[in-house]
């Protein structure tokens, strides 16, 4: 099933790159499978084998409203297809590829308190400078660390947590 989402989702977006509606298809995207998501009755009619293709199309004419053209002919190649089932699928790999072309890095700062925003802001800056990248960030608190940070930049992790200080010192304790 990735696959298969891999591939739609690829597919949207060239079709987005191309018709210059990449944050158009997007947030259409995004609204939709929320939609899905919220509504069990919307979902089961989208993912039921006993609905037939035209009944689902005429289903998304009605519930998807001033919708882009292309996005309504992607929902629509889904429903055609019996895919549908996947679309929160697509929609991950859509966003990964939205935010590999925006070149966006995200960016987690966790720390024991709750930190200045002025600080976390400047994390993300220096960060942002030193990659080239645009910086998505967030800022979690987590009291189990004790103090210092633990830094999340794409998948590296910086641990200058004091938690992980005491693990590697009882470790080297339990060596010695």
């Amino acid at each position: 099933m990735e696959e298969i989402a891999q591939v739609y989702a690829r597919a949207l977006f060239q079709v987005a790159l191309e018709h210059d509606k990449l944050d158009v298809l997007r947030d259409e995207l995004g609204q939709f499978a929320d939609a899905v998501s919220e509504s069990h009755e919307l979902s089961v009619f989208l993912f039921s084998p006993y609905f037939s293709t035209e009944e689902k199309r005429e289903g998304l004419r009605k519930v998807v409203v001033d919708a882009d053209p292309e996005f309504q002919n992607f929902l629509e190649l889904l429903a055609e297809n019996h895919r549908m089932p996947v679309i929160f699928r697509i929609r991950r790999a859509f966003d990964a590829l939205w935010a590999e072309e925006n070149k966006l890095l995200p960016v987690d700062v966790t720390s024991a308190i709750e930190l200045d925003k002025k600080l976390v802001k400047s994390i993300g800056d220096r960060i942002g400078e030193q990659t080239g990248r645009k910086v998505e960030l967030n800022a979690h608190v987590d009291p189990e660390i004790l103090g210092g940070i633990v830094l999340r930049v794409g998948n590296s992790v910086l641990d200058a947590s004091i938690k992980n200080r005491l693990n590697r010192l009882r470790r080297q304790v339990a060596q010695a």
